[in-house]
């Protein structure tokens, strides 16, 4: 992967079309501002119970968007990762409605997880709380088969979403046709969703177990093979993440979103300097995804270990959150939204900075200074705050952070000064040579910190004071030494 700024988009809800659209603007208004994307789910259907995340057919790009021709035409441009949904399928695929109206008569029978099969003798009740899920209650759906038999499937996500046996004969052959299909069609990374859900084992928490490591080991070789490297999507406790990002080719920096509002909230600089002296260097770093911002990434173990911060500064980074946007993120996390997740707040980064361009900016250019490849979500590039008709209208906590732009949206956006200077830090980002480099971190003083790279005679240094609210790039190489013209102090 280039090690140049990566976007993370919905294809239609930025470009209000296709991947043709999308090829347009990233070679024309927004040349040199990434050196690769992420579309998000762009299989049959985009518009399913979960955005795309529960696909009918994965081999299958929905039409609405264009075909994998569009999708290998859009490589030449730059690089491409696209989702493997390795966990589920959606209740609409042809392989499970076979299943639901065949029974075990099925051939796909044997493709589905199901309650019996990992627990055969029945599961005690440690068994059971044992189970670690995402969101409230126990990962069954009871279901009525053709055949009259009734079994309870394995849902970890949704009733909509079903999980499948990766071990069995159709799921291992389910996985293998994705890769294939993706590496004929220009894809050059993976992200897998989902995978630390993938195998289930009585008596375990089924959750990246040891046997997930052995499994999602299995499936990056074959990817490898393909000539695609694999980015392992997991929230976790942050010493987990450390060791997970040992074994695998890339992981988010989950840690890193809200350690930069605490930081910014708080003006102590001291648990983000701690995280950055540790965190994995082959990470990709994000403020805003699809997702929520998540907190369990900074909090404790569940076995006592103390977390990134102490749980009454959670508490406060949250309450935060809710008061800097106004009390938006509040209507769309938790219970009060459908989107029942248990470690995240729904809102645009952005407005849980309570749209303060100066501390916007300052969070980007923290993020795009960390160790890592940098990637922004499509509302962040373009300065979004939350949609809350979107959210009135489905109901769906996450949709706050995932408008639909019109082209028209997306040009005014462009050219409005907080976007202007992201635009200039994330060239700047691109083509400094330092990037390429060693990373450095001076503490200068409980609330100020400096993010240094270095490369030969070049280096590049971002001074963030987080009390004062202040940062200032400045560089120095062949050239001498200058400050660099990305304005970080707009008005807020």
């Amino acid at each position: 992967m280039k090690n140049k700024v990566q976007l993370i988009t919905y294809v239609d809800r930025l470009t209000a079309g296709g991947f043709a659209d999308l090829k347009q603007l990233l070679d024309g208004k927004l040349e040199g501002a990434f050196g690769g994307v992420h579309p998000l789910p762009f299989f049959l259907p985009i518009d399913g119970a979960d955005a795309g995340f529960d696909p009918v057919d994965h081999t299958l790009v929905d039409p609405r968007l264009g075909t994998w021709e569009d999708v290998k035409a859009l490589s030449q441009s730059v690089e491409i990762m696209a989702d493997l949904i390795v966990n589920h399928v959606s209740a609409d695929n042809p392989s499970f409605r076979d299943f639901l109206a065949k029974g075990a008569a099925s051939d796909f029978a044997d493709m589905f997880m199901t309650y019996g099969k990992v627990f055969p003798n029945g599961a005690t009740e440690a068994d059971l709380l044992s189970i670690y899920r995402p969101r409230p209650g126990l990962p069954f759906t009871k279901t009525t088969l053709g055949d009259g038999t009734q079994r309870m499937l394995w849902t970890t996500f949704t009733p909509q979403q079903i999980d499948i046996d990766v071990f069995s004969e159709k799921g291992a052959a389910y996985l293998d046709a994705i890769l294939a299909r993706f590496s004929q069609s220009g894809v050059t990374a993976l992200r897998l969703d989902a995978a630390g859900y993938a195998i289930k084992k009585p008596g375990t928490s089924c959750f990246m177990i040891p046997e997930t490591y052995a499994f999602l080991s299995e499936l990056a070789d074959k990817a490898r093979a393909l000539g695609m490297e694999v980015l392992v999507e997991i929230h976790s406790y942050y010493r987990d993440q450390i060791e997970i990002a040992r074994k695998v080719d890339r992981v988010y920096d989950f840690a890193l979103p809200p350690l930069v509002l605490h930081a910014l909230y708080s003006g102590e600089a001291g648990p983000l300097a701690e995280w950055l002296k540790i965190s994995p260097r082959n990470c990709i770093t994000v403020l805003d995804t699809h997702d929520g911002i998540g907190v369990i990434d900074v909090g404790a173990h569940s076995d006592g270990r103390p977390g990134l911060l102490q749980p009454a500064a959670i508490d406060r980074l949250v309450e935060t959150m809710h008061e800097r946007s106004g009390g938006q993120s509040r209507q769309a996390t938790g219970a009060a939204a459908s989107n029942l997740d248990l470690y995240q707040v729904n809102s645009t980064y952005f407005d849980a900075l309570g749209r303060n361009e100066t501390d916007y900016l300052i969070a980007r250019a923290v993020q795009f200074f960390a160790p890592g490849i940098p990637q922004v979500y499509y509302i962040g590039l373009l300065g979004g705050v939350n949609d809350m008709e979107l959210l009135a209208r489905s109901r769906v906590g996450r949709d706050i952070n995932r408008h639909y732009y019109q082209a028209e949206e997306v040009d005014q956006a462009l050219e409005t000064p907080l976007v202007r200077s992201l635009l200039a830090l994330m060239r700047l980002r691109n083509e400094h040579p330092a990037f390429d480099g060693e990373f450095t971190l001076d503490e200068v003083s409980p609330s100020a910190v400096a993010l240094i790279w270095t490369k030969g005679e070049d280096s590049i240094r971002l001074d963030v004071d987080f009390a004062a609210r202040s940062a200032v790039i400045s560089a120095a190489g062949s050239a001498g030494e200058r400050r660099l013209a990305v304005d970080l102090t707009l008005a807020g």
